[in-house]
């Protein structure tokens, strides 16, 4: 008895010794096991940077195209048609290539393509001065970009459920970032005198550079859009897998027209697109030709444009986690439509600055807010955010054409009277967008 007194005399010194020893060791682990999350999601961010900054790199010359190019309103609507065409395939053929190829390859294809025809603008404007060349080229840089937009969007929804953060918002505020990057650059040559060539030139350098550099931790094979396929996925380090294949099967065969919610967030997205949509195809020009402002100024007010978006995004995952995804979407869709009438009537600059920065907070959240809703399903989350991304960059890529149309008969300004209704018809739909209550899945456990 002794001996077992003085060894249950020992035992609260030995406990208080184990914190000491196992609590470093735990947490090594699990940071460890944090890593590829946290370097799949820095690689995602990094890919929006360089998905805007080429986006940007084009919109803010688009006024010195149609200088170099002669064409007016309607000529520029051609234009913007083909970069729309090439866009709405990419948008159709990204998600099988997405399931094929995986992300990574994906986007190590997708980025250095629109870099190459981004230079092929340049080529078609300065050297060729063809407008049919320009439009092909567009047609290649609309594939590129929508089908990088697709998979990063993708990967970017994977992200956030297994972090169990509001991130979404953060990622496309990183989109913004390339496109302020991007617009500033243009501008700057813009002032410059610098070719669209040589411009397009130094761009594409960058933007596969970027993607060479940035793809590295998204993972090979075992995608964003493999892993949702996956469908009831629990937490890694210790829950356990509640679906089989006959469930997944199940799920994937059940047609998505038959989901009203998912439906109506597509009508969401379509307003609040468009509204994002006009403003980069139109509103350097709308400057120019509505206000009488230079081009380098028109370049500067779609950069306070992408500027205000950008900081809309950034503190819009704190918005959204205290007042719940619909009261923000009827929040900021309020604003944008305040800025877009302001904008549209605005008597001098400053009206008009006043206006662009409101157009740019309000239209800054609905299209990651609206992936995230999409992406709010416990087993089909993948097909569902490749819908939804059809609804959303098919109205941003296909409304500022006909927007164009209708600017070459009654002006680019009251032209925007369309792009207010479609923001109204959102403002509609967005009650009923209810919130999908699930609980969070999050992975720590190395990929």
């Amino acid at each position: 008895m002794s001996d077992f007194a003085t060894l249950t005399g020992s035992i609260p010194v030995i406990t208080q010794t184990i914190p000491v020893v196992t609590q470093p060791i735990h947490v090594i682990d699990e940071r460890q096991a944090r890593r590829p999350v946290t370097a799949w999601r820095n690689a995602v961010f990094a890919v929006f940077g360089i998905t805007g900054l080429t986006t940007a790199a084009w919109v803010s010359r688009i006024p010195e195209v149609r200088d170099q190019l002669s064409v007016g309103t309607s000529g520029m609507a051609v234009l913007l048609a083909g970069l729309s065409v090439g866009s709405i395939i990419g948008l159709v053929c990204a998600p099988r290539a997405i399931a094929r190829l995986g992300s990574r390859r994906m986007m190590s294809v997708a980025l250095p393509a629109a870099a190459v025809a981004l230079l092929a603008v340049g080529l078609a404007v300065d050297v060729a001065h063809s407008m049919l060349l320009t439009c092909a080229a567009l047609v290649a840089l609309g594939f590129s970009l929508s089908s990088t937009s697709v998979t990063m969007n993708l990967d970017a929804t994977v992200v956030e459920r297994r972090t169990a953060r509001t991130i979404m918002p953060m990622m496309h505020a990183c989109f913004s970032a390339g496109t302020i990057v991007g617009a500033l650059l243009g501008a700057l040559a813009a002032a410059l005198g610098v070719s669209m060539l040589v411009f397009a030139a130094l761009m594409g350098v960058v933007v596969a550079a970027g993607a060479a550099g940035g793809l590295h931790s998204v993972p090979r094979r075992d995608d964003g859009l493999r892993r949702e396929s996956a469908v009831g996925r629990q937490d890694a380090l210790g829950g356990a897998r509640a679906s089989t294949d006959a469930t997944a099967v199940t799920a994937r065969s059940v047609p998505l027209w038959r989901d009203g919610r998912l439906l109506l967030i597509g009508v969401m997205m379509v307003g609040m697109s468009f509204v994002e949509g006009s403003a980069n195809d139109w509103l350097s020009l709308a400057a120019v030709d509505g206000h009488g402002m230079s081009n380098t100024t028109g370049a500067l007010v779609y950069t306070l444009f992408v500027l205000s978006m950008t900081a809309g995004r950034v503190v819009g995952g704190p918005i959204v986690d205290r007042f719940g995804r619909q009261r923000t979407l009827v929040g900021v869709a309020s604003i944008a439509v305040v800025g877009l009438v302001l904008f549209m009537t605005a008597l001098t600059p400053a009206m008009a600055f006043v206006g662009v920065v409101l157009w740019g907070f309000g239209a800054s959240l609905g299209f990651p807010v609206g992936m995230t809703l999409a992406a709010d399903h416990p087993t089909d989350a993948a097909r569902r955010v490749s819908l939804v991304s059809v609804f959303g960059y098919s109205a941003s890529l296909v409304g500022p054409p006909l927007l164009g149309v209708l600017g070459e008969h009654v002006g680019i300004l009251h032209a925007f009277v369309l792009v207010l209704g479609f923001v109204v018809v959102s403002l509609v739909a967005i009650p009923f967008t209810r919130e999908r209550r699930v609980a969070p899945q999050r992975v720590c456990s190395s990929m």
